[in-house]
């Protein structure tokens, strides 16, 4: 699992002067600030980034056909819009939105990048801002909801994913800002045994 610093410098570290790296730096982004699996990630297309009001939101399809729409950091939408921009992909709604390269030319496809793509993408990532912990696909994951209950979110009672109910908290609490809300919990925080992570 990444330090909270340690994400920011691999984002910060990642040179956004190619599709590639700003691809990358979105990738990434989108795994920490919406805990969202590798496998709903790589499977999103276009279309699932949307304005609704006048906020960027994204649409992931998780395991077992769970559809999670949530409101973007303002990060993430920052780094989603550069890339989407930067592709020239806003029109190519039912295009994936995190594509393989091709070859070392640094040019896009229209493919979608595997899971073990971004895995090679995510060691070749660390390694060049010289992280030495040991990273994978589901640590930006951890990462994320370890960070969110450290500052004091809540996991609700209930049978959903983490994400089912880190999104309800993330928008009943902060419908004006795009900060997760911050809550008191005291500690140590006790996961119920019916809420899966």
């Amino acid at each position: 699992m990444l330090s909270v610093d340690e994400a920011r410098e691999l984002l910060s570290g990642i040179d956004v002067t190619s599709l590639v790296g700003l691809r990358d730096r979105a990738l990434v982004a989108l795994m920490v600030y919406t805990f969202a699996r590798i496998g709903a990630a790589i499977k999103m297309r276009v279309e699932d980034v949307y304005i609704q009001g006048r906020r960027t939101w994204v649409r992931l399809h998780e395991k077992g056909g769970k559809r999670h729409e949530m409101p973007c950091h303002h990060s993430l939408e920052e780094y989603l819009d550069a890339y989407i921009k930067g592709a020239g992909i806003a029109a190519d709604g039912k295009g994936y939105l995190f594509r393989t390269a091709r070859g070392r030319s640094k040019e896009l496809t229209d493919n979608p990048m595997s899971q073990a793509d971004a895995y090679r993408m995510i060691r070749r990532r660390a390694a060049g801002v010289k992280i030495l912990t040991k990273i994978g696909c589901h640590s930006f994951r951890a990462t994320g909801i370890t960070e969110y209950l450290r500052n004091g979110g809540m996991l609700a009672g209930g049978k959903g994913d983490v994400v089912d109910l880190l999104t309800n908290e993330y928008l009943i609490g902060s419908k004006s800002t795009n900060q997760l809300p911050p809550l008191k919990v005291p500690r140590p925080l006790k996961v119920p045994k019916s809420t899966t992570l």
